[in-house]
């Protein structure tokens, strides 16, 4: 990932230490959140299918439509005064079927329809690369957090598939899983929390309580 901090983001190469020093174990949490740490400085969002309908490997702005309560989403958060991210797996790059610049010209469209997301992290790597920063893995989330200069075990990744709840875990975030149509139900019972819609989500974080357990 770019070191830079803006709120476009690039794609991840290793090479970066925030991205190669990052742990590999998805298991359990790096950094175990204290005994009553619950405030929330930032909300992590995944991009398909939980802030837009899913069009696989889109590269074309066009195609971009926000799923329902998105937006009032983010402005929930943007006026409460807490920053937001995206983090994404872009595999489309590393399969030759998008460039960094489709990808980029879909997140702005994004962006512009949500009124500006605080930054944007994404991964262009195959699965099987093994890169640190494709979900399940922790280094979005990791990288995200330290773009926004918040502790990521004060962080909320939402999300609509058991790698976005994995990728928390592993950088000690907290988890919120908002199932569609794609998320398989061995994902919703893992869940640590579940929410009905991404808007129940974002009221839930932003008055203090903890969605359903599956």
């Amino acid at each position: 990932m770019s070191a830079a901090t803006t709120r476009r983001s690039g794609p991840a190469p290793p090479a970066d230490p925030a991205v190669r020093d990052a742990p590999a174990a998805v298991e359990d949490p790096v950094h175990p959140r204290p005994a009553g740490h619950t405030r929330v400085t930032a909300v992590l969002f995944d991009r398909d299918g939980t802030l837009v309908e899913d069009v696989p490997y889109n590269g074309d702005p066009e195609q971009v439509r926000l799923l329902p309560g998105a937006e009032e989403s983010v402005a929930l958060l943007r006026s409460a005064g807490i920053p937001t991210a995206v983090v994404s797996n872009q595999s489309g790059i590393g399969r030759g079927l998008l460039t960094d610049a489709d990808v980029r010209r879909v997140n702005d469209r994004v962006d512009t329809l949500l009124g500006g997301i605080g930054t944007w992290v994404y991964c262009p790597h195959l699965p099987e690369a093994g890169c640190p920063c494709r979900k399940p893995r922790p280094g979005l989330v990791l990288e995200a957090a330290r773009r926004l200069g918040v502790d990521p075990r004060s962080c909320v990744v939402i999300g609509d598939i058991g790698a976005d709840v994995l990728a928390a875990r592993a950088a000690g975030a907290r988890a919120v899983l908002v199932p569609n149509a794609v998320t398989r139900p061995e994902e919703v019972a893992a869940a640590p929390e579940t929410a009905g819609d991404l808007l129940t989500a974002v009221r839930r974080i932003l008055t203090g309580e903890r969605g359903e357990r599956p």
